[in-house]
């Protein structure tokens, strides 16, 4: 028997359901893997570009380090910037810190920080 794998983006979720999922993971660590489903699909179908940003925000300032989050909020902060063509200051300095962090130590922050920061800078035209 052979099974073909696919894959689909989430869809966004209400604002109320986002925040209740992405605050449970940041204290229990066994709701990550929702949590990183409501982030991503935040990230790519919220058309409330200050929410996305917050919500990508908080995660990659208050996950825990070696959280699978913290390199899915820099990659996030990408796709941000890739769908509203700007980030705020804040997440502009979250993006670059999470990307050298993944540079620095890998098992703190996975490797799709350096993707968020390379979408961050090939969109937004930066350093």
């Amino acid at each position: 028997m052979h099974t073909h794998r696919t894959f689909e983006n989430p869809d966004a979720l209400a604002h109320e359901v986002v925040v209740e999922t992405l605050e449970r993971a940041l204290r229990d660590r066994t709701a990550e893997g929702e949590a990183a489903d409501v982030l991503v699909g935040t990230a790519l179908n919220d058309d409330d570009m200050e929410f996305v940003e917050h919500w990508c925000i908080q995660v990659g300032t208050r996950a825990v380090p070696g959280s699978p989050l913290l390199g899915l909020a820099g990659l996030c902060l990408g796709h941000t910037a890739r769908r509203f063509g700007r980030l705020g200051d804040d997440a502009l300095a979250l993006v670059k810190s999470l990307a050298a962090r993944a540079e620095a130590d890998p098992s703190d922050v996975d490797g799709r920080a350096l993707d968020g920061y390379d979408d961050v800078r090939s969109f937004l035209h930066l350093w």
